[in-house]
This record gives structure tokens, sequence and C-alpha cells, in this order.
């Protein structure tokens, strides 16, 4: 598969400019009729070296935002697959430099794809916030989604990000009232995250009932960009979301082939098998549909 490396610009980084998001997703809109996937995977599952392998396994088969998780002890989104992975990593000793690490060599590798990092918040409180927002534009990275922590919290990371030109994601859920969406819209940079439904992340049969109407709420409340997460499995549940989303957001699928017993080459190639399934669905979303 053919993946475009058009040039966008953003903050500086180890390989040259690195991808604002939202210029990202305008363009894959723009010049492809198509959303953005974006694939999650945790570093150092099931180690540093190997995770970084399968994160430019899914740069290599079509995905075009990298959400790289940063293993946490006590997650609150997480459902069962990631946890699994993320406590394999911590027994295995994985550090906040890593996360740094990781993301210089996917920007070295594939210099097209945006890399944000997925962090509770506590690790960058205990970094400094300040401290990690350097760190992550040094190495080139595109900016921070964070689960846990709302915009009105957000103060010191909002002001961060803006000197340093990183984007900020924020999530919103069916729950969402619509001055929270409004607040969120404003706070955010990149796009907005919009959960489909209550609950962790995890493979689904189906998308939340609520996601569709989740996303045009989103909008109407000032976001441009809005991607949708949690559910997402299939090159089909692919297809079904990004007709009507910026970017179809993908972690438990991603992770399930990389746990088992099988050789790591094994998994690797199913992990690539799986990215590829999901890149041929978020192209085909609206070659049927029309323009979004």
């Amino acid at each position: 598969m053919k993946v475009s490396t058009s040039p966008v610009t953003g903050p500086g980084g180890a390989a040259g400019l690195a991808p604002r998001t939202g210029e990202l997703i305008a363009r894959l809109r723009d010049e492809e009729n198509r959303p953005a996937l974006v694939g999650y995977l945790p570093v150092g599952f099931p180690d540093v070296e190997r995770s970084v392998e399968a994160l430019l396994t899914l740069t290599d088969n079509g995905v075009d935002v990298i959400e790289l998780g940063i293993p946490y002890s006590d997650p609150v989104m997480d459902g069962l697959v990631i946890q699994e992975a993320a406590q394999v990593a911590l027994d295995a000793g994985v550090r906040v430099a890593h996360v740094f690490e990781a993301v210089r060599r996917i920007r070295e590798h594939a210099p097209h794809v945006a890399v944000l990092v997925m962090t509770y918040w506590n690790p960058v409180l205990r970094h400094g916030v300040r401290e990690f927002a350097t760190d992550l534009a040094a190495a080139g990275g595109s900016g921070l989604i964070t689960p846990d922590l709302i915009p009105d919290e957000a103060g010191d990371w909002i002001a961060a990000s803006d000197e340093l030109g990183l984007d900020r994601v924020f999530l919103v859920a069916p729950s969402s009232t619509p001055d929270r969406l409004a607040l969120t819209a404003r706070a955010s940079r990149g796009f907005v995250y919009a959960a489909s439904l209550m609950g962790v992340t995890g493979v689904r049969t189906s998308v939340g009932d609520r996601a569709e109407s989740l996303v045009t709420d989103t909008r109407a409340a000032g976001a441009e960009h809005v991607c949708v997460g949690i559910g997402v499995s299939t090159g089909a549940q692919a297809a079904e979301v990004g007709r009507w989303a910026d970017g179809v957001i993908v972690g438990s699928a991603l992770v399930r082939p990389l746990l088992g017993d099988e050789p790591w080459e094994e998994r690797l190639r199913n992990l690539a098998g799986v990215t590829r399934d999901l890149a041929s669905g978020v192209r085909s979303a609206r070659a049927a549909h029309g323009a979004h």
C-alpha cells in the first residue's frame, strides 16, 4: 500500500518538522477524500526494541497517526488487552525516556507520520510539564492525548503546548454536555477524541450508537476535527466510522496480535495484516458515499 508523504509543517524534531495533526487530517480529507487512521501501541511491550519494530510495522502498513502509549499502572480508560501489554512493559522496566527514544525512531523512519503520545497525566507531572513538552518536541512528537486531564485543569499544559507548538487532544464522551463539548473543542488542537461509548477500550462487535451524533455535536460545538475511538477492530468498522469521522482510532485490535506465544516475526506479520485491513477500510470509507 502506497502512503502519501506530502510534507506538513509543525514544531521541529529529530527528523525535521513534525506533522501538525490537524493539517495532516485536513490534507487527507482534501487530497485523498478519506479519514486518518490513528493506531495505538504502548511503548515497551514486550520490550522497547520490539515495541519500536511493531510501531514501524504500523507506519509501513498504512497508519497515518501513531498514538504512542505510556504504560501506566492505574489506567482508567484501558481495557484488558491494553492492560496486559502495559503490565508486561512495566515489568520489563520501561521508562518515560524510552517514549522519547521511540518517538525519535518513528519520525526518522516515517517522517510523514504524526506521533501523539497518549498518557495519563501523572507521568507528565512527575517528569515536569514543561520539561516533558520540551523533550517531546525535541524528539519530533506532535503532541499529547490526555484521557484523564480535562481542559479546566490543564493550564500548565496549555501554556507549554502553546509555547512549543504542540497539539493537545482532549476527550469527549456520549455523556458530555453541550457546554463541555464547547469547552473541549476550544481547548483542543489537532483533533478532539470522541469516545464512542462509555467504558474502557476493547474490541466490540459494533461501535456505539451515539458515536455519529457525538461527532456531529462536537463539530457543532466548534471542533474542526473529531476522531472516534473505542470499539473499532476491523476494516469494515473503520469504513463505517470513517464515513462521518475525521479519523478512526484503533488500539486493542492492534495490541492483540502481539500477545501470545507465537514467534515474534509471526506476530509482526499478523499485526501487519490487521493494519492493512484497517487502512483499506479508511481508504474505502467515502469512495462509495461521496465526499464528507
